[in-house]
C-alpha cells in the first residue's frame, strides 16, 4: 500500500519521497524518545530500535533507495559527535590526574581491542580485515551516557575525576586503534602487505589532526565577538569543510574535528559554542542513527549461511558483547593497580566504561564501507546490536559503580555532609544557587514576546537548564537587557 503511494508521488521525481521519508524517520524517533524517557534509557537506544522497526525486517516505510542515498549524513553526524569528544578533552582536567589517566585508558583500551582480536580472528577463524576493525571498535566508549549519569547523580571525587580523564582520551585512543586498523585490513584484503599501503592511510590522519588544529585556532579567532547565528553558521561550514576534506582523500573526519574540538576548549574555555552547536545536532544524530537501524540486518542474526567462518552473528555478537566488557574492566583494574589508584577507583572504574553508541557505531559505519558487501554489513549489525545491549546496561553499571565507589550516597555525598575541599565547597554552593534559581521563572523578568522567544531558542536545554550556571547566565543575559 505505501510503496503505491510512494511510486505515485514519486513518479516524476524522487524528491517527495525523499522528504516524505524523512519526515516518517524524525516524527518516529521522536516517538520513540517518549518511550524509552519513561524506561530511563538514553535516546540513541530508541532511535535504533525506530530504525529497525522502519527497515525492511517490519514495517518497511523507508524505502532503500532512500536509505542508501543518506550516506552523507553519516559523515556530518561523526563530524558533530567527534568535535563534542573535543570538549572532554580538557587539559585542565587531565593535568590533575597526571600519567595516570593514560596508563589506565591505553589498558582498558586495548586490552578490550586485544582479547576481542583474539576471539575472533584465533578462536572463531574469522577473516583478518573483520576481526581487527571489529576489535578497533571494542576500545570505543560512549562519553555522553557517562556524562549524563555523572550529572544525574551529582557525583564527584577522585573516581570521577579519573573517570572524566579516561573518558575523554579513551575515544582517542579507539580513534588512532581504528586508523591503524583499516590500514592493515585494505592492505590484506590487498595483493599484500607493504609500507605504503600502512604508513599512507596513517600520514592522512595525521595531516587531518593537523588541520583540525587549525581549525581550532582559527575557529577561536572567528568566534571573537560574533553573534549567536554567526557563531553557528561558522562553527557548522567549519565541520562541514572537514568532512568534505576528509571525504576528498577518503580519510575518516573523526580525528580532525576531534581535535578542532579539542584545540578550540583549551585556547577559548568556551563551551558555550559546544552547547549552541548541540541545539543544531539532535536532528542529524536522529537521522543518523535510524539510518543505522534501517540498515540492521535482523535475518543474519541467526543465519549461519552468509555469516563469516560459517557461525551465526548473534552468537558472534553475543561473545564481542561480553569479551569486551570483560576487557574493559580487566584493563582498568591493571591500569589503576599500575597507577596505584585507591582500591574503591581500580574495582569500579571498568564497570563505568560499558557504555558504547555513538562513536562505535559511527566507525562501524565507515568500517562497513572498507569491508564492502556482506562481511561489511554484518561488521556493522554486530555492532548496532551490541551497542543496543549496551545502552540498555551500561547507564546502569555507571550509576552502580559511582555509588560503589562512594562518590554519591550513603558512602559518598550525604546531603548536608561538609565539603571537605574547596571543589566540594564550591559544588555544594552551586546546588544551593540552583535550588534558589528554580524557584524564580526567568519570564517574569523578560520585557518583551520577542526576548522570552530568544531565550527559549538559546538557552540551554531541558536537562542542562537545572544546572546552577545555565541559571546564572539567564539572569546576568536579562540584567544586562
Amino acid at each position: 500500500m505505501l510503496d503505491q503511494f510512494y511510486n505515485k508521488i514519486g513518479a516524476t521525481s524522487p524528491v517527495p519521497v525523499v522528504i516524505i521519508s524523512v519526515a516518517i524517520m524524525l516524527l518516529a524517533g521522536f516517538l520513540g524518545t517518549r518511550v524509552t524517557k519513561l524506561l530511563k534509557l538514553p535516546n540513541v537506544t530508541a532511535y535504533i530500535l525506530v530504525g529497525i522497526v522502519l527497515g525492511p525486517y517490519c514495517l518497511d516505510l523507508v524505502p532503500e533507495y532512500v536509505s542508501s542515498g543518506m550516506d552523507f549524513i553519516s559523515d556530518i553526524a561523526l563530524a558533530f559527535i567527534a568535535f563534542s569528544v573535543g570538549e572532554y578533552f580538557r587539559f585542565s582536567v587531565l593535568k590533575k590526574e597526571g600519567g595516570a589517566v593514560v596508563v589506565i585508558t591505553l589498558f582498558e583500551a586495548l586490552l578490550a581491542s586485544v582479547l576481542v582480536f583474539v576471539l575472533t580472528y584465533f578462536i572463531l577463524h574469522l577473516g583478518l580485515a573483520f576481526s581487527i576493525i571489529l576489535a578497533a571498535l571494542a576500545s570505543a566508549t560512549a562519553p555522553a551516557s557517562t556524562m549524563m549519569t555523572i550529572r544525574q547523580t551529582k557525583a564527584h571525587g577522585e573516581f570521577v575525576d579519573t573517570l572524566f580523564g579516561v573518558v575523554a582520551l579513551d575515544d582517542v585512543v579507539s580513534l588512532l586503534a581504528y586508523s591503524v586498523a583499516v590500514s592493515v585490513a585494505l592492505a590484506s584484503l590487498g595483493s599484500g602487505f607493504t609500507a605504503a599501503d600502512i604508513l599512507l592511510p596513517i600520514a592522512w590522519n595525521l595531516m587531518m589532526i593537523a588541520v583540525g588544529v587549525a581549525f581550532g585556532f582559527l575557529l577561536k579567532v572567528l568566534m571573537a565577538k560574533r553573534s549567536t547565528d554567526n557563531r553557528l553558521i561558522v562553527s557548522v561550514a567549519f565541520l562541514f569543510a572537514m568532512c568534505g576534506i576528509g571525504a576528498a582523500v577518503d580519510v575518516s573526519p573523526l580525528l580532525g574535528c576531534m581535535a578542532m574540538g579539542t584545540v578550540y576548549i583549551n585556547v577559548s574555555g568556551d563551551d558555550k559554542l559546544f552547547k549552541q552547536l548541540n541545539y543544531f545536532s539532535p536532528p542529524i544524530l536522529l537521522l543518523f542513527f535510524v539510518k543505522s537501524g534501517l540498515g540492521f540486518r535482523l535475518d543474519s542474526l541467526v543465519s549461519a549461511e552468509s555469516a563469516p567462518g560459517g557461525m551465526p552473528l548473534l552468537v558472534i555478537g553475543v561473545l564481542y558483547f561480553v569479551v569486551r566488557i570483560v576487557g574493559k574492566y580487566c584493563g582498568a583494574f591493571v591500569g589503576c593497580a599500575i597507577a596505584k589508584k585507591p582500591k574503591k577507583v581500580r574495582n569500579y572504574l571498568g564497570m563505568a566504561l560499558t557504555p558504547q553508541a555513538g562513536v562505535a557505531i559511527g566507525l562501524a559505519v565507515l568500517g562497513a564501507r572498507v569491508l564492502g558487501g556482506e562481511t561489511g554489513a554484518m561488521l556493522e549489525t554486530i555492532v548496532l546490536s551490541s551497542s543496543i545491549l549496551y545502552e540498555l546496561i551500561g547507564p546502569a553499571l555507571a550509576k552502580l559503580s559511582l555509588y560503589l565507589s562512594g562518590s554519591y550516597g550513603k558512602e559518598g555525598v550525604e546531603e548536608g555532609a561538609p565539603p571537605s575541599s574547596r571543589e566540594e565547597e564550591v559544588a555544594s554552593l552551586k546546588e544551593r544557587l540552583c535550588a534558589i534559581q528554580k524557584e524564580l521563572s526567568v519570564k517574569e523578568y523578560a520585557r518583551s514576546p520577542e526576548e522570552e522567544a530568544f531565550l527559549e531558542a538559546t538557552l540551554p536545554a531541558e536537562e542542562d537548564s537545572d544546572s546552577a550556571g545555565a541559571q546564572y547566565n539567564r539572569k546576568k543575559f536579562i540584567n544586562k537587557r
